[in-house]
């Protein structure tokens, strides 16, 4: 009866906590798409609600992170238990990622609202913003209903997200080459694409997670990266946030 009763509370706990998951979530797939739709419209107000909302997502990972400890403390569980808790804290921790990218875009947005724009060089962008959105979704949803095939198919799709960044990097090193007045605000914008490839990263270490809970093996590291810009010899310099 006391095991019972001490399993019924765990639940109820891990309960609690995959609420929390789902609800920070769903701020981070709002702040990609908002800061997405900032920068194609120049939206400085909404660009800086992005900026403004990344605080919610902090406190929510370290609410989670509290509870985790918390449940750890007073349940102690083992086995399967201690590995869907350990799971939380690693899902938490990519939402957060996933968040400060967004903020970053909206950051820049910011910035290249100073300058004139490039024709042609935000809609591809959001698209690539709204596929990460589209596979953080399906993430969530596979780690709520346990569906390692549905993880994997998110992991398949990081190579799109990876194929939308290649073809980006070329398109704006053509932008600069035709018109120097292009290379700064191209710049940014480059620097706005691999943080959103990054996003995509993120995702799948989710989607990785989620196929650990279901058979509780990490997937094999075999899945080829289509992020190929490191062996461009036009990309002869570090760029960061």
């Amino acid at each position: 009866m006391q095991d019972t009763h001490i399993q019924s509370a765990f639940d109820r706990d891990l309960e609690g906590i995959q609420a929390q998951i789902m609800k920070m979530g769903g701020l981070v797939e709002e702040a990609i798409l908002d800061a997405a739709q900032s920068l194609e419209t120049r939206d400085e107000e909404l660009a800086e609600t992005v900026r403004r909302r990344d605080k919610a997502i902090d406190a929510l990972e370290e609410q989670i992170n509290e509870e985790v400890a918390r449940v750890i403390a007073l349940r102690a569980p083992t086995a399967v238990d201690l590995r869907i808790v350990l799971s939380v804290l690693k899902v938490s921790g990519n939402l957060e990622r996933i968040g400060d990218y967004a903020k970053n875009m909206a950051k820049r947005t910011t910035v290249l609202s100073s300058m004139a724009p490039v024709n042609g060089a935000t809609a591809a962008l959001r698209r690539m913003a709204r596929e990460v959105e589209r596979m953080l979704k399906d993430a969530l949803d596979a780690y709520i209903q346990r569906d390692a095939g549905l993880a994997k198919d998110v992991m398949e799709r990081d190579r799109d997200v990876d194929q939308m960044y290649n073809a980006l990097f070329r398109e704006y090193l053509t932008f600069m080459m035709e018109d120097p007045r292009n290379i700064t605000p191209c710049m940014h914008l480059h620097f706005i694409a691999k943080n959103t490839e990054r996003m995509g990263d993120h995702v799948t270490s989710i989607a990785e997670q989620v196929i650990y809970l279901v058979t509780g093996e990490m997937p094999e590291d075999n899945r080829p990266k289509e992020d190929n810009t490191s062996f461009d010899p036009d990309l002869s310099q570090g760029v960061g946030n």
